[in-house]
């Protein structure tokens, strides 16, 4: 980092001298109060719910306000006491590393490097071993969800050096599987960003390590963050928030999208912000592939995500910068171009891949998918209606038909389910309302335009998904890139409360500790009969299908042994989300699952096609694997 670079990153996380006057901290705890009175109140006036609480948990399976009743009804206790404490006792450390840019006024720049380095290690080792931690809660279980197998499908024909292998061509119906187009190319619909981050780690042996390591990278880049913007205080409490986040953890252990596309984002928000205050072309190049890597993964997210941001930079570049950060015509334009040729790139990578396998470069497998085999799920409003006009022969119908037809009325109850969840899978909904009011009524005093741009990434990512007519995997899968981003306004709004209260309240940072520790409580921790932790419940959830799948496959082997063998695999219309026609991509492993439709297939014949192989047949409806009589029998 140039002198330059290091005063101008100095200037930025210098603290705000601001405060939150004790008239709007009154105002948002009144609100919060009442609201979770309110929540709390229905729930015990709800026969049902009354039920579960008195035979089972107390404050309810999600416990979103009960014990927060608590902890809020202590603070105009807390709010009161007077008393100094103690020079040297753990609270004033804590108020000071929350005030403080580095933690400790005047530090020498090399003891500030030292510590940067040691906090960064810190947070990155506590979100892999928190990862490993739930991972180790799965034991060897297989995933549990179509998405994931189809990544790592798309991991091992990558591994094999291609993008794609040829169709089954006598019958490549035989061999649909769900997420993966068999348009005489079999290759997974999605984008190509997941595929590479898996491969590498799957060659290992352990494809789930490598989203480990995206959770630990994530982590510490959200470090680096937050303590660009305020200091090493805010970026320990960002990073070590977000290692230990329950839907962050739970899905750092699924074989999803949304982990590498977290590291391209959070590159993309550092760097992003690096350049802003610096405007190096460096950081706006590197802020380039970090956005460019999570469109390679999940372009709508990449482009909700990225949104606030590219209209301010667009509004920047026209008005020529004011004052310290005015540049001429030359390097705002070259400054742009650190961020598009990455993008560029990235464009040519994703038009050469989809010309490969679907045939044109402007219709990617994702789309083409959707076209043939799910149309009723395709984007935008009226989707089953739209859907239906497309019906062609190749329709996973069971599956197709779970979609609803997107109305206006169905987006809206979509958006507050997302928003709900993402609340409750990320600290808690009571904890981030609170941050999110103290944002809010401090925005004129205490703002900065980097603080608007992340809260402002947050509603953009939630409308662009806005026309998905599902509402997303545990209600929230479509926005879960926002976890991150409430994490940061969290740890601000955490900053400027203890700012406030460092006068005059000197034991409210104890009870804003509270709020933390009541969160992770009810995150990670089981207390019976009080309240089920999230993360645990999110696991129990995940298993139950992986189980599923993990006894299916067993059985297989049980009976089948190792091969050659094929297995017709007739599915179960009353359970969609279950699906065992799984194959490697190059369909020569010992034992192949076909995909068997008796209403449009005759057994016997598509027997006929494997000779060589040993076949069974499996109805899943009744859990029956029959063997069936020798080719020519």
């Amino acid at each position: 980092m140039s002198p330059a670079d290091s005063n101008s990153s100095a200037d930025s996380r210098r603290p705000a001298t601001c405060r939150i006057s004790e008239l709007r901290q009154l105002v948002i705890y009144g609100v919060v109060l009442a609201g979770v009175l309110f929540f709390e109140v229905m729930r015990w006036l709800d026969p049902e719910r009354r039920a579960d609480a008195l035979a089972g948990w107390f404050f309810g399976r999600d416990a979103d306000f009960g014990p927060w009743l608590i902890l809020l009804l202590l603070a105009p206790i807390v709010w009161n006491l007077r008393w100094r404490v103690p020079g040297r006792t753990l609270l004033p450390v804590v108020r000071g590393w929350m005030t403080e840019p580095h933690g400790e006024a005047n530090a020498s720049r090399w003891a500030t490097g030292l510590r940067a380095a040691g906090l960064t290690v810190l947070v990155a080792v506590v979100a892999f071993a928190s990862s490993r931690a739930v991972d180790a809660a799965f034991g060897d279980l297989p995933p549990a969800y179509h998405d994931e197998f189809s990544y790592l499908f798309q991991a091992k024909t990558f591994l094999a050096g291609r993008v794609s292998y040829p169709s089954f061509e006598p019958r490549p119906e035989l061999f649909d599987q769900v997420h993966v187009l068999n348009e005489g190319r079999f290759a997974s619909r999605y984008f190509p960003g997941v595929g590479l981050w898996i491969a590498p780690f799957l060659a290992l042996g352990d494809p789930q390590l490598g989203h480990a390591i995206a959770h630990a990278m994530t982590a510490l880049l959200l470090f680096w963050i937050g303590r660009d913007l305020a200091g090493n205080g805010v970026g320990l409490l960002v990073g070590l928030l977000f290692a230990v986040s329950p839907g962050m953890l739970l899905f750092s252990n699924l074989l999803l999208a949304h982990h590498p596309t977290l590291v391209g984002l959070a590159l993309f928000l550092f760097a992003f912000l690096r350049m802003r205050r610096t405007l190096r072309f460096r950081w706006g190049l590197l802020a380039g592939i970090g956005l460019t890597y999570a469109m390679l993964c999940r372009p709508m997210t990449a482009a909700g995500f990225g949104l606030p941001f590219g209209l301010w930079f667009a509004w920047w570049w026209m008005r020529g910068g004011q004052g310290e950060q005015h540049r001429p015509l030359v390097g705002r334009s070259l400054l742009a171009l650190s961020m598009a040729i990455p993008l560029i790139a990235g464009f040519i990578g994703l038009f050469a891949y989809s010309k490969a396998i679907t045939g044109s470069a402007l219709v990617t497998p994702y789309q083409l998918y959707t076209d043939v085999y799910t149309p009723r799920h395709v984007y935008g409003f009226n989707n089953v209606e739209r859907g239906e006009q497309k019906l062609g022969p190749k329709v996973l119908e069971n599956y197709d038909r779970w979609a609803e037809n997107l109305t206006p009325g169905l987006a809206a109850k979509n958006v507050g389910v997302r928003l709900r969840e993402s609340l409750r899978w990320t600290l808690g909904i009571v904890p981030l309302v609170l941050a999110a009011g103290v944002l809010l009524l401090s925005a004129r005093s205490c703002g900065s335009t980097d603080w608007r741009l992340i809260a402002a990434a947050i509603l953009t990512l939630h409308v662009a998904h806005i026309p998905y007519w599902f509402e997303g995997i545990m209600g929230w899968h479509y926005v879960l890139e926002s976890a991150p981003l409430w994490i940061l306004l969290f740890a601000e709004a955490s900053r400027r409360l203890v700012r406030s209260w460092r006068d005059d309240r000197p034991w409210m940072p104890l009870w804003w500790g509270g709020v933390i520790a009541t969160a992770l409580a009810l995150d990670l921790l089981t207390v019976t009969p009080l309240w089920p932790g999230r993360l645990p419940v999110g696991i129990a959830e995940v298993s139950y299908p992986r189980g599923k799948y993990a006894r299916f496959y067993e059985g297989v082997a049980t009976r089948v042994g190792n091969g050659p063998a094929v297995v017709f695999v007739e599915a179960d219309p009353a359970d969609r989300h279950m699906d065992y026609v799984v194959n490697d991509p190059s369909l020569d492993g010992p034992v192949l699952y076909a995909r068997y439709r008796p209403e449009e297939m005759d057994l016997d014949e598509v027997r006929e096609l494997f000779p060589d192989r040993e076949a069974w047949l499996y109805r899943a409806a009744g859990e029956e694997l029959i063997r069936l009589p020798a080719s020519g029998n």
